[in-house]
């Protein structure tokens, strides 16, 4: 990403797949947003080493920051935050609230169940084929991070610029 010219914004952490990518792009020479809950940050998990940690006080504010600072969302393989926060700024795409792609990087096939779940969900008629559209699947980066920018040209062509401080308020 780094090398593309592509920063990062992410929840701050130095531990796990989070501090993990960090790391590599910031020792890419890539810009590297933290934003982590204060709860969090007093448990000795915040990653110190960044140049621009962000320290918040609730879970709200996380996201609604690293969604007001974010160009796209891209999910990696990751547990019920990591879920949770892929479906509510997915969510906030189809109610118009932004206009920024949304991704799933299928590692390894993590998401393949889901990614066939949501095509169920679909063919029950609980979500429309253009709002299962809204969120793109890849297995390779390069071609997810490709995506995307078509995607985001594309989302910004159909609708004005996002306004997540009305998120906020």
């Amino acid at each position: 990403m780094a090398r593309s010219g592509i920063g990062l914004v992410y929840g701050g952490a130095s531990i796990g797949l989070m501090g993990a990518i960090a790391d590599a792009a910031r020792s890419d020479g890539g810009e590297v947003i933290g934003v982590i809950p204060r709860a969090l940050a007093e448990k000795e998990i915040a990653h110190t080493d960044l140049a621009d940690l962000r320290v918040v006080e609730t879970m709200h504010e996380r996201k609604a920051l690293m969604a007001a600072l974010s160009d796209g969302f891209i999910a990696l393989p990751g547990g019920l935050g990591t879920l949770e926060e892929l479906f509510e700024v997915w969510t906030w795409a189809q109610l118009g609230y932004h206009n920024k792609p949304c991704a799933l990087l299928d590692i390894a096939g993590f998401y393949k169940r889901l990614d066939s779940f949501l095509d169920h969900v679909v063919g029950e008629a609980f979500l429309t084929a253009s709002h299962r559209n809204i969120l793109l699947v890849e297995e390779d980066a390069e071609v997810l991070i490709s995506a995307m920018a078509n995607d985001s040209a594309t989302l910004k062509s159909r609708s004005e610029e996002s306004d997540f401080r009305r998120l906020r308020r």
